[in-house]
């Protein structure tokens, strides 16, 4: 059964980092937040938060969310409750919550793979990080999902939004991160519109 999908009223990075200081497992802040945090101020308005974590740490979002509604989302899209202690398979990826059926969607959990210590992208397996590299946290503490990563997922089939995000957050990025992003891109997808950004930021500057 899928619920008329409502409205959203996205927490704050603020609330999340509160309510997922109760369970152990490590979550990063993903999306277009992760893109605000990790430069450090705000950019636009967010239709929704997403906040990452690894499948095999999946359950660690029912004892965060204690309480509320968990819905799994079924390719192709289907919103199903998700019972308690249920294990997610691999094709399905997002998890809506919502402290109840009265009340707006506030977060969207998103599962990646893993490896031993790597992280797996869940688009290409040959893409790893060690989990302890594929994020930041702000001086307040909340963790994030680094930009190159979060771009890389962004750039599949990027709307407005996601090209503002480029945009913003390509000056940023360090010459290891911007090789990474491309190298990513060309694996996966091949000839990319945003490939020419990245080369040129990787160009060396005339001095004079």
């Amino acid at each position: 059964m899928t619920p008329e999908l409502g409205p959203w009223d996205p927490a704050e990075p603020a609330e999340v980092q509160r309510l997922f200081a109760r369970q152990p497992a490590p979550w990063w802040v993903a999306g277009g937040y992760a893109v605000e945090l990790a430069l450090g101020r705000g950019l636009r308005d967010h239709g929704d938060i997403d906040v990452l974590l690894l499948r095999r740490d999946q359950l660690a979002v029912q004892q965060a969310l204690a309480g509320w509604e968990w819905w799994a989302a079924d390719p192709p899209g289907t919103l199903r409750p998700w019972s308690r202690g249920e294990r997610l398979p691999a094709g399905v990826h997002d998890i809506w919550c919502r402290r109840n059926a009265d009340s707006p969607w506030r977060i969207q959990v998103m599962l990646d793979e893993s490896a031993g210590d790597d992280w797996v992208s869940r688009r290409e397996r040959r893409l790893r990080r060690p989990i302890a590299e594929i994020g930041g946290r702000t001086e307040g503490g909340i963790p994030f999902l680094a930009p190159e990563i979060q771009l890389f997922y962004k750039e599949k089939n990027p709307r407005p939004k996601d090209e503002f995000d480029f945009a913003a957050v390509l000056p940023s990025l360090d010459a290891a991160q911007r090789s990474w992003l491309a190298e990513a891109i060309v694996t996966t997808s091949g000839p990319h519109p945003w490939l020419p950004a990245l080369a040129r930021a990787d160009a060396p500057r005339d001095p004079g």
